[in-house]
């Protein structure tokens, strides 16, 4: 069973590909369906989830899903739960990240400094650079807030029209980067593709974006329709390096408390952001 990906940023399942293979080179199906696994047990609550629900978030049968993790578990990847059929992440996943570096910036300057908001915004936030017209995020304090009810939101693509962060990055952006974002994203025949090309559209959600001084996703992306967020744009100095949010349920904040509350204390970790990653971007 192929399965795909409905947008963006949704789980990696079974017959999703981010690239076509070397047609000179056979494709290992297994690897990619172990992959498949891994990944969407690292997206289950905890890091914790069945052989049954593992197989139909990526669309794989259940005794393949079981043979898959049985090869984790013997590589020391994953154990068994205590219930039956339930696995669950080790530390060893952790050794599969270790060789890549990411922007120095986001781990000496943003991340510590998200960390140490968690008490102050209780609600988890996503940190998102611009990367193939979309926010990636590229660090989070899911992991860190008892509050979060997300899990490995690293390395999401957000959406620049539908999602908080993007919208946030869309109204901060040069008229030169927006037209070329634009451009680029017109090409798509999806939802995003209709709507870089519906430049009135546009042009109306930047210009509330700005006016209300805040970007704002009320469930307006169907995937996170429980979830609200806000977001601001994150600058260093003049330049535009990215944007910072804030989700919580959509029942969970009313709207003075949000604009009371957290947003001074999410402008405030932008700007501190912005301030102390300076010495990366000064020479650009």
């Amino acid at each position: 069973m192929t399965v795909h990906r409905d947008f963006p940023g949704a789980p990696l399942q079974s017959g999703a590909r981010n690239a076509p293979p070397d047609p000179d080179y056979k494709e290992v199906r297994s690897l990619s369906r172990g992959l498949a696994v891994l990944q969407a047990l690292n997206r289950a609550p905890g890091g914790i989830a069945t052989t049954t629900a593992l197989a139909q978030t990526c669309g794989i049968h259940r005794t393949t899903v079981k043979r898959l993790l049985e090869t984790l578990r013997a590589d020391g990847f994953v154990r068994r739960g205590e219930r039956e059929g339930q696995y669950y992440l080790t530390f060893a996943v952790r050794s599969l990240s270790e060789g890549f570096v990411h922007d120095d910036w986001v781990e000496q300057v943003a991340l510590p400094q998200m960390r140490a908001a968690v008490p102050d915004l209780l609600w988890p936030c996503d940190l998102g650079e611009l990367e193939g017209g979309f926010l990636v995020v590229r660090e989070s304090t899911h992991r860190y807030s008892l509050l979060s009810q997300h899990r490995g939101m690293i390395g999401e693509k957000l959406p620049l029209f539908f999602t908080a962060l993007g919208r946030a990055y869309l109204a901060a952006c040069s008229v030169k980067e927006r037209e070329g974002l634009l451009a680029l994203l017109a090409q798509r025949d999806d939802v995003v593709g209709a709507m870089a090309r519906d430049h009135a559209a546009v042009e109306q959600l930047i210009a509330q974006t700005r006016q209300r001084g805040y970007a704002v996703n009320d469930g307006d992306w169907a995937r996170e329709a429980p979830y609200a967020a806000i977001a601001v744009a994150l600058k260093s100095h003049r330049k535009l390096i990215g944007g910072i949010n804030l989700i919580f349920p959509r029942s969970a904040v009313s709207k003075d408390e949000l604009e009371t509350r957290y947003l001074p204390r999410l402008k405030r970790l932008a700007q501190r952001i912005g301030r102390d990653s300076y010495p990366w971007f000064q020479g650009e």
